[in-house]
C-alpha cells in the first residue's frame, strides 16, 4: 500500500464520520448538561467534562460510521449519496470500516468510564442503540416508532444526560431540558425522514414518515417542537438559567442572521423553510452555551 493510498482511506474514514453534522449540537449539548448539574449544586467544572464530550462526540462518530457501512448498497441507488459515502464510493473498503468502529466504539468507552458510573451507563446505552439502529439485522431505522425513539436518544437526550451525570445523579426538573432536546431532535429525524422519503421507500423501509404520510409526518413535526417549547418553558419557570441568558439570545438572533442558508444541517438543500434555519438555530445555541460556559468558568477560576 503506497502512501498516496494510505492517506486516501484516512480521508475516506474522516469522510465516514461525517463529523460536520453533529459536531456543533453534540458539544453544545453536553456541556449544557453539565452546566444544568454544577450550577445548583455549586459543582466545580473539571477535566471529566472534555472526556465526556469527546466521548459523546465518538459516540455520534460511531452512529454515523455504522449507519453508511450497513447503508451502502442503498446509497449505491443515488449518485449524490453514493459519492457522499467512502464505502459506496470505493474510496475505504468494509472491512477497514469495521474495524475503525471497533476502534471508536472502544475509546468512547474508555472516555464515558472518566466520567464515572453512571456517564458509563449511558455511553453504553447510546452506543448500544448507536449500532441497533442502523445493523441489518435489528435496524431501528426500518420500523415505525423505534426509529424516531431510538434516533432522537442516541443523538441528543442522552447526550446531555451524560454531561448531566458527570456532576450530579438526581436531574429533577432538568428532566423537562431533556425531553424537550429529545423532542427536537424528533423533529429533525421526521424532517429527514421527509427529505429522504422516496429513497427510503425504494430501498424497502417502512419508518414512521412513510407509515404516516407526508401531511401526517409534518403535523408530528410541529407537535414535537411545540412539545419541545412548553418543556423548554416548564424549566425556564423553574429558574433553572441564569435571566441574563435572555441577553445572549437577544444579541445572537441577528448575529445567525449572517448565516443564512439555502441548506440544512447535513448540507444538503433544505427541504422546507423549517430546514433554512436550522444552521441560524445551532448558531445561537452555540453562542448562549459558549457564553454561559465563560460566566462560569471565569467565575470558578477568578471569583472563588
Amino acid at each position: 500500500m503506497n502512501k498516496g493510498t494510505i492517506k486516501q482511506q484516512l480521508v475516506g474514514l474522516i469522510q465516514l464520520t461525517r463529523w460536520k453534522e453533529y459536531v456543533p449540537f453534540v458539544i453544545p449539548l453536553t456541556i449544557l448538561g453539565a452546566l444544568l448539574a454544577a450550577r445548583p449544586n455549586d459543582t466545580p467544572l473539571d477535566w471529566r467534562l472534555l472526556a465526556v464530550t469527546a466521548a459523546n462526540i465518538l459516540a455520534v462518530a460511531y452512529a454515523f460510521m455504522i449507519n453508511d457501512i450497513e447503508d451502502a448498497p442503498d446509497d449505491a441507488r443515488d449518485p449524490d449519496r453514493a459519492a457522499r459515502n467512502p464505502i459506496t464510493s470505493g474510496t475505504i473498503n468494509i472491512r477497514v470500516g469495521y474495524a475503525a468502529c471497533r476502534i471508536v466504539a472502544a475509546a468512547t468507552l474508555i472516555l464515558y468510564a472518566v466520567g464515572g458510573v453512571s456517564a458509563l451507563g449511558i455511553g453504553v446505552l447510546t452506543l448500544a442503540l448507536s449500532h441497533l439502529y442502523s445493523w441489518r439485522p435489528v435496524r431501528l431505522k426500518a420500523w415505525p416508532v423505534t426509529d424516531i425513539v431510538s434516533h432522537s436518544l442516541m443523538l441528543s437526550g442522552l447526550l446531555l444526560l451524560a454531561g448531566y451525570f458527570v456532576y450530579h445523579d438526581a436531574p429533577g426538573i432538568v428532566w423537562f431540558v431533556a425531553a424537550a432536546a429529545t423532542l427536537i431532535s424528533v423533529y429533525g429525524q421526521l424532517y429527514n425522514q421527509l427529505r429522504d422519503y422516496d429513497m427510503d421507500k425504494a430501498a424497502g423501509l417502512r419508518n414512521t414518515a412513510i407509515l404516516l404520510g407526508e401531511k401526517y409526518t409534518r403535523r408530528l413535526m410541529s407537535g414535537s417542537v411545540i412539545l419541545a417549547a412548553i418543556c423548554f418553558l416548564a424549566a425556564l419557570v423553574q429558574n433553572l438559567f441564569p435571566l441574563w441568558l435572555g441577553l445572549v439570545v437577544v444579541v445572537g438572533v441577528p448575529i445567525s442572521m449572517l448565516f443564512r442558508s439555502e441548506r440544512d444541517m447535513r448540507g444538503g438543500k433544505a427541504a422546507d423553510k423549517s430546514g433554512q434555519i436550522q444552521v441560524q438555530a445551532v448558531v445561537v445555541f452555540n453562542l448562549i452555551i459558549t457564553v454561559w460556559l465563560a460566566q462560569v468558568l471565569f467565575a470558578q477560576i477568578f471569583l472563588a
